[in-house]
């Protein structure tokens, strides 16, 4: 899920060097208040997303009635796998928290399990996932008042998690490689040319990096392309000009404009001109977030 604050409200953004090792590409802690209360639109990513509120549970929904009724998730601390559609998060009129984007290679070191465990609900208990240590550590870092301690005090706890996973944590080498060879070509390669790099059969690459990471190469490469997109129109606006949507399409890899429109709409729920005029307030506000760079 990405993040983004709708309403008018005043909040603080603080972004975190990630831990050694790959496994965390970004740390923000985040802080909300005033405006009332919000609906936030999570987006897609090709990231798990690790969520410690240090406020109240976390809300959210597949749907804006689901999130706003009693079906919705309440959770203290979320885990959220792949998803091809956006979850949507209320936000209420005080927040806080520290959001992990995890990179999904590293669920079986960190949460001892393969992200592709995480497709099926939007987003699960982080307790029922880590375990009581997690609730642990969710209530020291709501006693530090400094982001710097909340963040040398997940860190310690992360690190210690992949040290002990050890062996376990392993992911087979050519889905590792799979993985970086998509990020490299920014979601822009065909499966073609990624089995032949990894020496596997279009069908049993799949069938792998499925069991491995919850969605197939193809959904995997339009979830890079499209947050490579994403990051550059956001960019654009947060420069105060006009995004080339046409130009981006191009750069990014897609066939034409149309297309970039259709993952828009499905990632979204809005078109690039709606989201970006959602968007706007964030980027004003400096907490757009979302948009960290794939792997080189």
């Amino acid at each position: 899920m990405g993040s983004s604050v709708t309403g008018p409200a005043s909040g603080e953004f603080v972004r975190a060097a990630p831990p050694p090792g790959g496994t965390v590409v970004s740390a923000v802690g985040y802080r909300r208040q005033g405006g009332g209360t919000a609906l936030h639109r999570g987006l897609p990513s090709p990231y798990l997303t690790l969520i410690f509120s240090l406020d109240g549970p976390v809300v959210t929904g597949r749907t804006p009635g689901e999130a706003t009724g009693p079906d919705a998730a309440r959770t203290d601390i979320v885990v959220g796998g792949l998803h091809q559609s956006p979850a949507y998060v209320v936000q209420p009129e005080h927040e806080s928290g520290i959001q992990l984007a995890v990179h999904p290679l590293a669920a079986r070191a960190l949460l001892g399990l393969p992200a592709a465990e995480l497709a099926g609900p939007m987003v699960v208990e982080g307790a029922d996932v880590l375990g009581r240590m997690a609730a642990d550590v969710r209530e020291r870092l709501c006693e530090l008042d400094s982001w710097e301690g909340r963040f040398a005090l997940l860190n310690a706890y992360l690190a210690r998690r992949t040290a002990a996973a050890g062996r376990t944590g392993a992911v087979r080498p050519e889905i590792t490689e799979a993985w970086s060879w998509l990020a490299r070509h920014r979601g822009a390669g065909t499966l073609r040319g990624l089995s032949a790099h990894v020496a596997l059969s279009e069908r049993r690459l799949s069938a792998l990096f499925r069991a491995e990471t919850g969605v197939t190469p193809k959904q995997a490469a339009r979830l890079m392309r499209f947050q490579h997109a994403k990051t550059a129109a956001v960019r654009a606006v947060a420069a105060g000009a006009r995004p080339d949507l046409a130009g981006i399409a191009a750069d990014c890899g897609y066939y034409d404009h149309s297309h970039l429109v259709r993952d828009f709409r499905q990632y979204t729920d809005a078109s690039p001109t709606a989201w970006l005029a959602e968007e706007c307030r964030n980027i004003q506000a400096g907490a757009h977030g979302g948009g960290e760079d794939l792997d080189p």
